[in-house]
């Protein structure tokens, strides 16, 4: 019988040091917010009871949280994180699984980890998240012998010697249910901080004849993010493990330390991408395709062997097929753009749906807007565009047909028509000579 499985997740803090109108776990990493990262951990580690832990004047956290399907507890006034624990406990009454503690400002810690935290179980009574620190300045110390933990010191309570050990505290434990709260009930505040501390439950449950034991991670992924130094530092962190995974997978980065991932970016093998490119949340490139420099997609799909950029913005709703091209200073929104068709230069293509070998020309735009609704361009196979078009939508152009240059197309085009919207160019002959005559004697009367 599998074991149930619980997580709190906490979340009371007051963000002050973010100094934002935001709280503190809802900024993201990687286009994600971090209590999202955080609630995409538990449930991928198999967790259906989530607590969130949040405070009384975090109405944004508790929104976030209830949006997440979490359940909700409160804090307050925030007296420590052993007290923040049993703010959770009548969210869980009568549960009687494993439950791990985690924390909505530590978005990185991956799901390999989280189950080798509960898999310590068969073992020990109670594990401990911790890791190597380069600087262990202010981190709780872990004291240890072999593979049992003894205690948790946190670094202001620590002495001397304490002090130089470099094995620290995530903060992330796991024990039963009745473990947990029992040792939690029994913290005390007899600290410098006046703080009930979660750390203590690890004496407590020693002291009741049940062991304790770390689970080692990286220093990267239990980055706690406090600040917006911390912000950067764990967005880095991110970024930089994406990109190890898409050259390992087979995706060329010519400047890898340019290229910036959302959390849920795809790169098929064969990718190539190159400097300064950014993709936002929901884009997916399939094989062989290039996105080329200085390039911004977000929510869209790049088919095989197709080409993006240089300077490109591809927008929610884009997906281009087989061998499509959108080339430099172009932006697509909502375009179905179809195989092997071009949209090469200084274009902007929204609401539309473009069928397969379809060439747009320099300068066309499909006009989506008209100040209340959106309207659709459908433009058939076969079809050329010519430069400095303007296709007002709705709108629906024939396979085949050819638009002039230049054009302000409003009408249907039939299948295989040219159609010509511009007016007939009229030459005055001398007009030229007379003008800058007359300006030149304008010119001299001012002077």
């Amino acid at each position: 019988m599998t074991t149930q499985r619980a997580a709190i997740i906490l979340a009371a803090g007051k963000s002050t040091r973010m100094k934002s109108s935001r709280s503190k776990v809802l900024h993201p990493i990687g286009g994600r917010p971090m209590i999202e990262w955080v609630t995409s951990l538990a449930r991928g580690a198999g967790i259906e009871r989530i607590v969130c832990v949040v405070g009384e004047g975090n109405a944004d956290v508790r929104a976030a949280a209830k949006g997440l399907g979490l359940d909700i507890a409160v804090q307050e006034p925030q007296k420590g994180t052993g007290h923040a624990v049993q703010c959770a406990k009548a969210a869980l009454d009568g549960f009687d699984g494993q439950v791990v503690v985690l924390y909505a400002d530590t978005p990185l810690i991956t799901g390999e980890t989280l189950n080798r935290v509960f898999d310590a179980f068969d073992t020990h009574a109670l594990a401990v998240l911790g890791f190597e620190a380069d600087d262990p300045a202010a981190y709780g110390r872990l004291i240890t012998d072999g593979a049992d933990l003894h205690a948790i010191v946190e670094a202001k309570e620590c002495t001397a010697e304490q002090l130089r050990i470099s094995l620290c505290n995530s903060g992330v434990v796991a024990a039963s249910a009745a473990d947990l709260f029992s040792a939690c009930d029994r913290v005390k505040n007899e600290n410098k901080k006046g703080e009930y501390y979660l750390t203590d439950i690890v004496e407590i449950l020693r002291g009741d004849g049940k062991g304790a034991t770390v689970v080692h991670a990286s220093e990267a992924e239990v980055l706690g993010v406090n600040d917006r130094r911390d912000l950067a530092s764990a967005e880095s962190a991110f970024q930089n493990v994406m990109r190890e995974a898409a050259m390992i997978s087979g995706v060329s980065l010519k400047h890898p330390d340019t290229v910036f991932f959302a959390y849920d970016t795809v790169l098929e093998p064969d990718v190539t991408v190159h400097a300064n490119v950014v993709f936002g949340p929901g884009v997916t490139v399939k094989r062989g395709a290039t996105v080329h420099a200085f390039s911004h997609l977000e929510g869209a799909i790049v088919g095989e062997g197709a080409n993006v950029g240089p300077y490109a913005r591809l927008r929610s709703g884009t997906v281009l097929a087989e061998n499509a091209k959108v080339g430099n200073f172009v932006e697509t929104k909502k375009a179905i753009v179809g195989k092997g068709s071009k949209i090469n230069h200084l274009s902007y293509v929204g609401d539309a749906e473009l069928g397969d070998d379809v060439n747009v020309g320099a300068g066309t735009i499909t006009c989506n807007y008209d100040g209340y609704n959106k309207h659709k361009t459908t433009i058939g196979d076969g079809v050329f565009v010519g430069s400095n078009s303007s296709l007002v939508a709705p709108l629906t152009i024939g396979a085949g047909a050819f638009l002039g240059s230049g054009g302000v197309v409003t009408k249907d085009v039939p299948v295989d028509a040219l159609a010509l919207s511009r007016a007939d160019q009229i030459n005055k002959l001398g007009w030229g000579a007379r003008f800058r005559a007359v300006q030149e004697k304008l010119k001299a009367k001012r002077s």
